[in-house]
C-alpha cells in the first residue's frame, strides 16, 4: 500500500485550488447533508394549513438567505420615507376592533417607506422593478405594519421559493452584474420554469413597473388577511393604497435615461414635494370576503399569485392618509426603519396563505442580523407610542434601564408585574381557526391556475399598454443570450394569448406559435387599466383630475415676450403644478418690452424627462436663439416622443416648425387655438387663456397616446 504522503499528493492539478462546490453531482441537501425530496413546498398541516415551525429544509433555507447581506436590506435595499398621518372615514367596528380604525376624530402617526426591490442602496430609482410600499401605523394598541408593493400579486406562492426568486433576479454571481436590472439570463430562466410568476410577469412588463412618482403610485397588502371583531368573527380582508394625484407612470426610454439624468429621481420628487407643501395622499380602501364565501371564486384566497377583481368584490373606501414630514436623518429613520408583517393590533390576524406565513418568520429573522440585535424595536423610528412592559433583557442595543428586581414569570418580587392583560383590557386573541390534517410538503389543486389572471391582466389593458407590454418582453428577453430560455418564456406567453406570444416571438426572431395553448377567455377587468380612473378619493369629493404637483419646463432665451412667459407661469401655478423657466444660461434674460425674466434653471442642468409638460412663450429673437439650440430642440422632441403636453405660442410656434414633428397641424394667423395630438399652438398672444386651459387637461390626462410616437426625431 502507499504510505499516507503517497496519498495526499493531489492527481489533479484542480484539486489545488480552493474548494469549489459545484452543485451538480448529486441531489440536494440541507446545510447538514439530509437529502431533500422538495424545495417547493413548505411543510403544513393540509394543504391549505399553516406552515409548521418544525420544517427545518424551509427554516434554514429562508434563515442563511435573510442573513446573506449586511448592512443594507437584501430586498428593498434602496428606499425614500416620510411621516404623516392616517384617518378613518367611521367606525369599522363591525368588522375589526382594531382601535385605530373605529374613531374618524383620532388621527394615528405613521412612517412609509417606499423602495425598489432587486437592487442595492445605490442603484438608481427608475429601474424597471417591483416598488414597496411599507406603511408603520403607531397605533395606541402597539405599531402594525402593512407591507405591500405596488403590485397586488407575487412571483410566487410559496414563502420557501423566495430565496430562489431573490437569487435569480439579483446580479448573476459570476460577474455581479448586471444591477437591478430583470433583463437577464437567470431571472428569466427561474420564471420561465415556474408558471405560477405569469401573472406577476404582466404586471412587471406593464408601466406599473415604472411610477412616475411614489406620490402617484397605488399599493396593495397583496396578501388575503382576516379582520376579527370584538365577537371574534373574521372577515377575509386585502388592503389597497390609492393615491389622489391619480396613478400615473413614465415611460421606458425616460427611466432608462433618467437612470443617468437623475438616478434619485422617485426620492428627489417625493422630498421635494413635502417640502414645498404639496403633501401626498392616498385613500386607504379594503376589499372585504365573509368567510362563507371563501370557495366561492375560481381561485384561492391564500394565493398571493391572484387578485380579487373589483368587479366580484369592489374596493371600500374606509380612511385617507396624507404624508406631510420629511425625515430629519436618512439613516436613523429611512435606513433603519424596520417592518414585519407580523406587527399586528387585536382586530388583525393572518391567513394561512404560504406566502404570508413564511414573511411572518423571515421579516424579523432578517431584522436580527440587519439592525444588530433584538433591540431593533428601541430605535426612535421603530419605537412604538404605547406602554413596552415585557421581561425581555440585555442583547445588543439595549436603550432601556430595567430597575425592576425580576425579568420573569411568574414572580412574587415585583407583585406579578406586568400582568397578563385580558381580551377586554387589549390582549390580542388570535383568530380561533380549526386546523387539522397530515404533515405534508404538497400545495392544494386550488392553486394550480396559473395563466387565467394572466390573461384577465391582458385582455384589460389599452392598446397603448399592451404595446408597451410586448416592448418590455422584447426588451428584456433581447438581453438574455440562451435561447432555449427566450423560447420557453414565449411558450409560457402563448397559454395567456397567443397574439402576445408572436408578438413577442416577432420580436425576438423566434418561431410564433401557431395557436393558443389555452384559448383566451375573453373577461377582463378595467380596474386594471392606467386608461381608466380609478375610483377613489379624488372622485368622491367631487373632484376632477387636476396637474397639480405636475412639472412645467417653460424654455425661454433672451428677446422673449414677458407678457407670455408670466401668463403661462401663472396659469400653471394656479392649478397647482410647479412651472420653471428653463434658458441656455442662468441668471436673467433680456424681454422683448426692455424688462427682465429670472431664470429658474440653465437648460443644460434639467432634461426634459424630468418635466410632465413643455411649453415655448412668443419673442422672436428668443425663438430664433431656442431654434439654433440642438438642446432647446431636444427638448421638444423627446416631450413629443414621450406624449407629453407641448404648448407654443406666437413666434414660439417657429421652434416647433424647426422640428418637422410629424402629422401636426400648426396654429397660422387667425387660425385661434390649435390642438393636434396635445400640441396646442395659438399665433395670437391674447389666446393665452385657452393655450394654458387646453394645456392643463392635456396635462391632467398624463400622456398623449395618439402620437406616431416611432417616427419622432428624438
Amino acid at each position: 500500500m502507499p504510505d499516507r504522503a503517497d496519498d495526499a499528493v493531489p492527481e489533479k492539478q484542480e484539486q489545488l485550488e480552493p474548494l469549489r462546490d459545484r452543485g451538480e453531482d448529486g441531489p440536494l441537501t440541507t446545510n447538514f447533508g439530509t437529502r431533500v425530496d422538495d424545495t417547493d413546498n413548505s411543510l403544513r398541516v393540509g394543504e391549505r394549513g399553516p406552515t409548521l415551525l418544525e420544517d427545518f429544509h424551509f427554516r434554514e433555507k429562508i434563515t442563511h438567505f435573510d442573513h446573506e447581506r449586511i448592512p443594507e436590506r437584501v430586498v428593498h435595499a434602496r428606499g425614500a420615507g416620510a411621516y404623516g398621518h392616517f384617518r378613518p372615514y367611521a367606525s369599522l367596528a363591525e368588522y375589526t376592533r382594531a382601535d385605530f380604525l373605529q374613531d374618524p376624530n383620532r388621527s394615528t402617526p405613521v412612517f412609509v417607506r417606499f423602495s425598489t426591490v432587486a437592487g442595492s442602496r445605490g442603484s438608481a430609482d427608475t429601474v424597471r422593478d417591483v416598488r414597496g410600499f411599507a406603511t408603520k401605523f403607531y397605533t395606541r394598541e402597539g405599531n402594525y405594519d402593512l407591507v405591500g408593493n405596488n403590485f397586488p400579486v407575487f412571483f410566487i406562492q410559496d414563502a420557501i421559493k423566495f430565496p430562489d426568486f431573490v437569487h435569480a433576479v439579483k446580479p448573476e454571481p459570476h460577474n455581479e452584474i448586471p444591477q437591478a436590472q430583470s433583463a437577464h439570463d437567470t431571472f428569466w430562466d427561474f420564471v420561465s420554469l415556474q408558471p405560477e410568476s405569469t401573472h406577476m410577469l404582466m404586471w412587471l412588463m406593464s408601466d406599473r413597473a415604472l411610477p412616475r412618482s411614489y406620490r402617484m403610485m397605488q399599493g396593495f397588502g397583496v396578501h388575503t388577511f382576516r379582520f376579527v371583531n370584538a365577537e371574534g368573527r373574521g372577515t377575509f380582508v386585502k388592503f389597497h393604497w390609492k393615491p389622489l394625484l391619480g396613478t400615473h407612470c413614465l415611460v421606458w426610454d425616460e427611466c432608462q435615461k433618467l437612470a443617468g439624468q437623475d438616478p434619485d429621481y422617485n426620492r428627489r420628487d417625493l422630498w421635494d414635494a413635502i417640502e414645498r407643501g404639496d403633501f401626498p395622499e392616498y385613500e386607504l380602501g379594503v376589499q372585504l370576503v365573509s368567510e362563507d364565501d371563501e370557495f366561492a371564486f375560481d381561485f384561492d384566497l391564500l394565493d398571493a399569485t391572484k387578485i380579487i377583481p373589483e368587479e366580484l368584490v369592489p374596493v371600500r373606501p374606509i380612511g385617507r392618509m396624507v404624508l406631510d414630514r420629511n425625515p430629519d436623518n436618512f439613516f436613523a429613520e429611512t435606513e433603519q426603519v424596520a417592518f414585519h408583517t407580523a406587527h399586528v393590533v387585536p382586530g388583525i390576524d393572518f391567513t394561512n396563505d404560504p406566502l404570508l406565513q413564511g414573511r411572518n418568520f423571515s421579516y424579523l429573522d432578517t431584522q436580527l442580523i440587519r439592525l444588530g440585535g433584538p433591540n431593533f424595536e428601541q430605535l426612535p423610528v421603530n419605537r412604538p407610542v404605547a406602554t413596552v412592559r415585557n421581561n425581555q433583557r440585555d442583547g445588543y442595543g439595549q436603550h432601556r434601564i430595567h430597575p425592576d428586581h425580576t425579568s420573569y414569570a411568574p414572580n412574587s418580587i415585583s407583585g406579578g408585574c406586568p400582568v397578563l392583560a385580558s381580551p377586554d383590557a387589549g390582549a390580542y386573541v388570535h383568530y380561533q381557526e380549526r386546523v387539522d390534517g397530515a404533515k405534508i410538503r404538497r400545495r392544494s389543486p386550488s392553486f394550480s391556475d396559473h395563466y387565467s389572471q394572466a390573461t384577465l391582466f391582458w385582455n384589460s389593458m389599452a392598446d397603448w399598454e399592451k404595446e408597451h407590454i410586448v416592448a418590455a418582453y422584447r426588451f428584456e428577453l433581447g438581453k438574455v443570450t440562451r435561447r432555449e430560455i427566450r423560447e420557453r418564456t414565449v411558450e409560457q406567453l402563448n397559454h395567456v394569448d397567443n397574439d402576445l406570444a408572436r408578438q413577442v416571438a416577432e420580436g425576438l426572431g423566434l418561431p410564433a406559435p401557431e395557436q393558443a395553448a389555452i384559448p383566451n377567455h375573453g373577461r377582463s377587468s378595467p380596474a386594471l387599466s392606467l386608461a381608466n380612473p380609478v375610483a377613489g378619493v379624488a372622485e368622491a369629493a367631487g373632484e376632477e383630475a387636476s396637474i397639480a404637483t405636475r412639472r412645467i419646463a417653460i424654455l425661454a432665451a433672451d428677446g422673449v415676450a414677458a407678457g407670455d412667459v408670466l401668463a403661462l407661469r401663472e396659469a400653471m401655478a394656479r392649478g397647482g403644478a410647479v412651472p420653471e423657466v428653463l434658458a441656455p444660461h442662468a441668471g436673467e434674460l433680456r424681454t422683448t418690452d426692455g424688462g427682465t425674466v429670472t431664470v429658474d434653471r440653465a437648460m443644460s442642468t434639467m432634461a426634459s424627462t424630468m418635466y410632465d409638460a413643455v411649453c415655448v412663450p412668443g419673442g422672436p429673437d428668443s425663438a430664433r436663439a431656442l431654434a439654433g439650440d440642438g438642446l432647446a430642440l431636444h427638448y421638444v422632441a423627446e416631450a413629443f416622443k414621450h406624449g407629453k403636453g407641448i404648448a407654443a405660442v406666437g413666434s414660439g410656434i417657429s421652434l416647433l416648425g424647426a422640428l418637422n414633428l410629424p402629422g401636426l397641424r400648426l396654429s397660422a394667423d387667425g387660425d385661434g387655438v390649435v390642438d393636434d395630438h396635445g400640441v396646442v399652438t395659438a399665433a395670437d398672444g391674447a389666446d393665452l387663456d385657452a393655450v394654458t386651459a387646453t394645456l392643463a387637461d392635456i396635462i391632467a390626462e398624463h400622456r398623449v397616446w395618439t402620437r406616431d410616437q416611432d417616427a419622432t426625431p428624438a
